[in-house]
Formats: C-alpha cells, sequence, structure tokens
C-alpha cells in the first residue's frame, strides 16, 4: 500500500514525513521535521501531489469507514419494555475491560483518565451530533468512577443527568440528556 517516498500524513496527529520502508504493517516515515518514526499501515495516509479532487474521492471506500465508526452495542439480558416511539439511547460501558484489551501496568490513576477521558469524547460526540440521550454505564463499586462522571457532567451547560433505569442497569449507570440548542 505505501511505498519508499510516498508523501503520508499521520490519522489523528499532525505529523507529514515521507516513507522511509515498509515491514510487514509498520511503515517507518521520515516527519518534516527529520525525526524518524514507526508507524502501523492504519494510521497513516497516503497524501496526493495531484490536486485532482476527484481521484482523491473514488479512493475512498465508504463503506469501510462507516463499518470502522459503528459502535458495537453492548448485550443486555435484561428484556425491557419500550414505548412504541422511543428510540433507544446509545449506551457506553465504561468498565475498563472494555476500553483496552489489557489492563496490566495501568495504574489507578491511567484508569480512571482513560474512563474519563472516553465519556468526554463521547458526550462531545453526542453534542455535536444532536442526539438527545445517551447512557454510561459505570457500575457500582466504589463510587470513583461515578463521583468522576458527576463532575464532568457537571461542566457543561447544556446537559442534564440522572440515575440509570435501575430495572435495565441497576445502580451502575447514569443516564445523560442533552438540551438543544435552538439556532
Amino acid at each position: 500500500m505505501f511505498n519508499k517516498g510516498d508523501k503520508v500524513t499521520v490519522l489523528d496527529e499532525a505529523i507529514n514525513g515521507v516513507v522511509l520502508s515498509t515491514k510487514d504493517k509498520e511503515v517507518t516515515v521520515e516527519t518534516e521535521d527529520g525525526f524518524v518514526m514507526t508507524f502501523l499501515v492504519n494510521e497513516l495516509l497516503k497524501v496526493n501531489d495531484s490536486n485532482n479532487l476527484m481521484d482523491s474521492i473514488r479512493r475512498i471506500n465508504v463503506d469501510e469507514i462507516s463499518k470502522e465508526k459503528e459502535i458495537p452495542k453492548p448485550r443486555s439480558f435484561v428484556k425491557e419494555r419500550k414505548d412504541k416511539h422511543e428510540v433507544s439511547a446509545p449506551e457506553f460501558d465504561l468498565h475498563i475491560e472494555k476500553l483496552v484489551p489489557n489492563k496490566r501496568g495501568m495504574s489507578n490513576y491511567d484508569i480512571l483518565t482513560l474512563q474519563s477521558e472516553t465519556a468526554k469524547r463521547h458526550i462531545e460526540f453526542a453534542i455535536r451530533n444532536r442526539i438527545p440521550k445517551i447512557v454510561f454505564i459505570h457500575g457500582v463499586g466504589e463510587g470513583v468512577l461515578k463521583a468522576e462522571l458527576d463532575f464532568l457532567l457537571g461542566r457543561y451547560d447544556n446537559i442534564a443527568f440522572q440515575e440509570g433505569n435501575y430495572q435495565k442497569y441497576g445502580q451502575g449507570a447514569t443516564e445523560v440528556f442533552i438540551k438543544q440548542n435552538s439556532k
């Protein structure tokens, strides 16, 4: 996919450079600043020298991108009765086991930081996309994550939140309601 001399940019970071070598799924890049860095193939995007927009659009596989953006819905074994017009709210499980494949080596601070950053990212996504309600599953535990989540949610003016549906989640969830601004 990448060849020596290709101009690339790093997704999620402001780094551009030129491919020096490729090995399996790793690509070694010399950045514009002269640093040599290694990235995975899925972290890079080839930069075209041509200014032809249609060539760039034809290369984009929309189906592949939409599959990457899908968020897998957690399985629920509790049967919930819904109104005919009620649309289910997206649920986000903040348990560390659901966020990383292996938490070994992470301190409690690292875990809590990752969980709160994940929650913040989901909140901002819901606000941007005008999603009226989301649910965070945080579990019961000692209440540290719930307290952090309450603090984070309290910083937003256009958000109301409450305990999640007890029948469905027990005491381990928070429902977040996003008030839409009329623009």
